[in-house]
């Protein structure tokens, strides 16, 4: 079994910075992706970015250019660097990993501000 322990969330102004991390432990052998929702306030979970185990990367139009994902050196963790931060963006982010079945991260809270 995975479990998956997210940090990094925050309070930033609009146009700041911000990177979650995402360390998965247990049975990772075997993943073949990883990658983010967010769910923002009285809305639906909605996709963010994935990157898979060949290092090909997926991102919602509204993040791209904006949000990077990319995994760590150990091939356990990954991260999402968030440039440009909006307002809109304010939400939980819940990390994931697809090994093969889905197991998802306790959420990182992140709030925008203007």
């Amino acid at each position: 079994q995975v479990q998956l322990v997210e940090s990094g969330g925050g309070l930033v102004q609009a146009g700041g910075s911000l990177r979650l991390s995402c360390a998965a432990s247990g049975r990772t052998f075997g993943s073949v992706a990883m990658g983010w929702f967010r769910q923002a306030p009285e809305k639906e979970r909605e996709f963010v970015a994935q990157v898979n185990w060949q290092g090909s990367t997926y991102y919602t139009d509204s993040v791209k250019g904006r949000f990077t994902i990319a995994e760590g050196n150990a091939k356990n963790t990954v991260y999402l660097q968030m440039d440009s931060l909006k307002p809109k963006d304010t939400a939980v982010y819940y990390c994931y990993a697809d090994s093969p079945n889905r197991t998802w991260g306790q959420g990182a809270r992140v709030n925008v501000f203007s």
